[in-house]
């Protein structure tokens, strides 16, 4: 069974940030909040599991897995975006201030497609 669109979709969005994370991780250190340990380790942790669930997705057999996994992955890097939106706002860069309040509630679209991903077999 192909997978919908908003499964392709995820996938291809954990793919490409998957590999902006192993490559470029610099670029995500700055948004890390205070309160992680080991920013790099876990910036390349993160960009590893989303090629897993991004592969994971795809596959029918594992998609439900990935699914669940996607839904963790999410739910549990939202206090960590929280935490950059409040330190944006203390900040001067309006730009990255609301990118950082932007990426909030677009968060939650990518859990319904997590979720959807979980009853596709």
């Amino acid at each position: 069974m192909s997978a919908p669109r908003s499964v392709t979709a995820l996938a291809g969005i954990f793919a490409v940030a998957g590999v902006v994370h192993l490559v470029k991780p610099e670029l995500y250190e700055p948004l890390m909040p205070s309160w992680v340990p080991a920013h790099r380790e876990v910036i390349l942790g993160s960009g590893v599991a989303e090629l897993a669930l991004a592969a994971g997705l795809a596959a029918p057999r594992t998609r439900r897995l990935a699914g669940w996994g996607s839904v963790a992955l999410l739910v549990g890097v939202y206090p960590g975006n929280v935490q950059m939106a409040v330190d944006a706002v203390k900040g001067d860069n309006p730009a990255f201030t609301a990118a950082a309040l932007a990426r909030l509630p677009l968060q939650w679209p990518l859990i319904r497609m997590a979720l959807r991903a979980t009853r596709e077999d």
